[in-house]
């Protein structure tokens, strides 16, 4: 596990010999248990929560399972980690290393559920409207910020694949990125007018001046101190950028690429196409927006028709 990561480390080690003197399981199952735990860990660390174990919220962890399930795990072991981090937070309340148990609400997400988070177009067009007006000031983290989120919703690329890419991976000629997903398995996803206009005005105005001075690096996206931009910054960005605005689930970066996938199935793309944007290596993953979609309609016709 991560080093910063060392309150919430220690918690772990103890709840795993916990389970291994108290209830005798087998050490495949404590590995087991172990592995799905560090997938906690390490999210909280991309994340930049704070990891101290009694500050895992429901929110945490709500965005924890929908980051594992769009990572394209199959249903039974979703549900397995699901159930071991119930586990956990569950002994973390008992020892009383928190305060509550906020695991005792947790369910592994299921395909015909509606998305913790989907921006309405209008959210999206103030939101991007607001980064321009900062980005044209020519600051370069503004500049950064804009691109950033205009590459998020316009490719729908997880926070990993975004801070992932190089330089070279940009296209501005045929407006593609050319990611390396999961599994080391590598595609090519395009990006629309706005997004090539932000990373134009970026790579011309912003990145020179977050370069300079340090080291050089082919990193796309660049932080302050001119190293490669960090998935926790990332998160600490749209974390902020979605605090104000109305509606309720997790509010990272994820949220980008749920609502890129519902808008351009909204709009009548084939799911196939989709499902090769995303990334995803099974199609039953990719079903999930449809039945976002559909539930928007039926909320759409509920509200609108007079005989609904």
């Amino acid at each position: 596990m991560h080093a910063a990561s060392t309150e919430l480390s220690k918690a772990i080690d103890a709840y795993l010999r916990s389970v291994a003197l108290e209830r005798g399981v087998s050490r495949h199952t404590v590995r087991a248990y172990a592995t799905d735990l560090r997938t906690l860990a390490d999210f909280i660390d991309d994340r930049g929560a704070e990891p101290d174990p009694a500050l895992i919220d429901l929110e945490l962890l709500r965005e924890w399972a929908w980051h594992q399930r769009d990572s394209g795990l199959a249903t039974a072991t979703l549900a397995r980690r699901t159930s071991t981090i119930r586990g956990f937070t569950a002994w973390l309340a008992r020892t009383g290393r928190a305060a509550a148990d906020p695991g005792v609400r947790l369910r592994a997400p299921r395909p015909d559920r509606s998305l913790p988070r989907v921006l309405t177009r209008t959210q999206i067009d103030d939101l991007l409207a607001g980064l321009a007006d900062h980005a044209s000031t020519d600051d370069p983290g503004a500049l950064r910020n804009l691109a950033v989120v205009e590459v998020l919703y316009a490719s729908a690329v997880r926070v990993s694949e975004l801070v992932g890419l190089d330089l070279d991976a940009v296209d501005p000629g045929r407006r593609t990125l050319r990611v390396l997903g999961k599994g080391a398995k590598e595609r090519v996803v395009p990006y629309g007018v706005p997004a090539a206009r932000a990373l134009s005005a970026y790579l011309e105005r912003g990145r020179p001046v977050l370069a300079a001075g340090s080291s050089p690096s082919n990193a796309l996206f660049l932080g302050a101190r001119g190293g490669r931009l960090s998935a926790r910054a990332v998160y600490a960005l749209v974390a902020s950028l979605l605090a104000e605005l109305p509606g309720s689930g997790p509010a990272g970066p994820h949220a980008f690429r749920h609502t890129a996938a519902t808008h351009l199935l909204d709009g009548g793309a084939d799911l196939r196409a989709v499902q090769e944007l995303l990334g995803h290596a099974s199609l039953g993953t990719t079903q999930i927006y449809t039945h976002v979609s559909a539930e928007r309609l039926a909320a759409a016709y509920r509200t609108a028709h007079p005989r609904a």
